[in-house]
């Protein structure tokens, strides 16, 4: 356990509890999570890599419990899922490999702009992602998701990675044609995949505050089941709210650090 607080102790199990809700409704937890990681721990040694190590250790778990939550009742294929997770995870490796040599400063400003985009898309489409899932997707959809949200995604995440759950929910929804809904319980399963490999380098590179990282589990556990229970008992309109919320303050969060930080 590292030496802090017992009142940031209680603010990092908030922002658990919080974070676990918002990433099972349409992803994006990271963004309240992590910052408060940043502020909390020790500011001395590796502490963005431990503050990196101990959220995975914290996302993992709530994302599981919202990945269950959902796949016991929302129609997700699940074989599906899995197959483009294991895409972001090589996704994911291959992009930590090349953010290790380059400055990802450069693509913010980018992602920033496809985010504005997304969010103008959104607005201006207001039946994106409420009709119901069409049933069986062909065999092309599938390989395009494995692709894009797969590969490509995955590999975003691994080069830069705040908003990954967002673009995968983004990706899903329009490539397979599968409702807000649907599309954020598929995300979590692939998500846990992902999850679980930048964990493993962590706890390989002994970066995990574990301690600290269990107890915050468990408030990010019941954030992550109470939000997907939301999700399905709200519908699609309320994760529509709910995704353009995280699609803006993701923008301002990006230019916060390309600008002011």
């Amino acid at each position: 356990m590292p030496d802090i607080s017992l009142a940031m102790v209680v603010v990092l199990c908030l922002a658990a509890l919080a974070a676990g809700w918002i990433d099972a409704v349409v992803g994006g937890g990271g963004l309240l999570l992590l910052p408060v990681l940043l502020l909390g721990l020790p500011n001395s040694g590796p502490a963005v890599q431990y503050a990196l190590g101990t959220n995975k250790a914290v996302a993992i778990v709530g994302t599981t419990g919202a990945a269950v939550t959902y796949a016991r009742k929302a129609p997700v294929d699940v074989s599906t899922a899995v197959r483009i997770g294991l895409a972001a995870l090589a996704g994911s490796t291959a992009g930590a490999f090349v953010a290790a040599g380059m400055s990802t400063e450069v693509l913010k400003p980018v992602v920033m702009v496809v985010l504005l985009g997304v969010g103008a898309f959104v607005i201006l489409r207001p039946a994106f992602g409420t009709a119901p899932s069409t049933g069986p997707v062909s065999p092309r959809r599938v390989l395009a998701a494995i692709g894009l949200a797969g590969l490509g995604i995955g590999f975003y995440d691994g080069l830069i990675g705040p908003g990954t759950g967002t673009f995968l929910v983004l990706t899903l929804t329009a490539i397979l044609h599968l409702d807000l809904v649907t599309a954020s319980a598929t995300a979590k399963i692939v998500n846990c995949c992902t999850n679980a490999g930048a964990l493993a380098t962590f706890a390989w590179k002994g970066t995990v505050y574990w301690q600290l990282a269990a107890l915050m589990a468990v408030f990010n556990l019941v954030g992550g089941t109470v939000g997907a229970h939301t999700a399905l008992k709200k519908g699609s309109g309320f994760v529509r709210v709910v995704l353009l919320t995280v699609v803006f303050a993701l923008v301002a969060n990006l230019a916060y650090e390309q600008w002011v930080a």
